[in-house]
């Protein structure tokens, strides 16, 4: 058998980067594994969320309720964020978009890993067809897969 280099799984792995870094995307959910852990993670998300041109307005535990189903985590979070001026102006002019606002990824440990999910955006295409709403959606698919990927290629 022949002995693989230095320089040559340095060349595999280049050719691999741009597919490990990507972001999973389906239809319905956003999400990406980072090899950091949790704290880590959870630093550079925040400051991904912030270089998109968002602010952070809340990070919420989750993990009481699942401590108390008997899952075993102290590392699950919901991370909000949003623009305060375009939330503002969407929840005066399309109310029923409320409980979508603001952008949320959850954020939790799996073993030495860390996990980010989140819903697609454009899954609320599906339920506003106003016209004026459909460029929102969009750019926020773009902003969280830009996110998530800032957040994966920082490991």
């Amino acid at each position: 058998m022949r002995n693989v280099t230095s320089l040559q799984l340095l060349f595999i792995s280049l050719l691999l980067l741009p597919v490990v870094s990507q972001a999973v995307v389906t239809d319905e959910l956003i999400m990406i594994r980072s090899q950091q852990d949790f704290p880590t993670t959870m630093v550079n998300l925040q400051d991904a969320i912030k270089v998109q041109g968002y602010q952070v307005s809340r990070v919420q535990r989750v993990d009481v309720g699942l401590s108390k189903s008997g899952f075993k985590t102290d590392r699950y979070r919901l991370v909000f964020f949003g623009k305060g001026s375009e939330i503002e102006f969407l929840r005066k002019k399309y109310p029923s978009l409320i409980p979508y606002l603001p952008l949320k990824i959850v954020i939790f440990a799996e073993g030495e890993e860390t996990l980010l999910v989140t819903l697609n955006p454009k899954q609320l295409m599906q339920m506003y067809s106003e016209p004026s709403l459909q460029p929102i959606f969009v750019r926020w698919q773009q902003d969280v897969i830009n996110i998530m990927r800032v957040v994966r290629v920082a490991d």
